[in-house]
């Protein structure tokens, strides 16, 4: 099969192979990374796979999308230990208390920790 045309694809620059008498488009996808991907960085790409489609798309097609999960995933979770030692420490929540009294204690840090979790979501995740 011959082909006697040239497509804008090939104007621009692009080529072709033929295969079983099809001509199939030479496209590479760009090299990606490949980090573990921890929970906040997996809420992300839900989130964006569900309500942010071209940002989605965007990052996928261009091989940015594990790199940036990585880094959204690392700032929440660095966010988070900022703001449960901020908390913590203002609300005076420390060794002593959770020498004293254990139950508490750990009912302070749960009620900051699902607080600071919160606000992480919120600025980082769901933008």
């Amino acid at each position: 099969m011959k082909k006697n045309f040239e497509s804008l694809y090939e104007t621009l620059g692009g080529s072709y192979r033929e295969e079983n008498g099809h001509f199939i488009p030479d496209i590479t996808l760009p090299e990606q990374t490949d980090y573990q991907i921890g929970k906040y960085g997996r809420m992300y790409l839900n989130y964006i796979k569900n309500h942010r489609r071209g940002r989605y798309t965007t990052l996928l097609t261009e091989g940015k999308l594990n790199t940036w999960l990585h880094e959204i995933d690392f700032e929440a979770n660095e966010m988070l230990e900022t703001i449960i030692h901020r908390l913590a420490s203002e609300r005076g929540i420390d060794e002593n208390l959770k020498a004293r009294d254990m139950l508490r204690w750990v009912t302070e840090m749960n009620n900051i920790k699902a607080s600071a979790e919160e606000i992480v979501l919120q600025e980082v995740i769901y933008v």
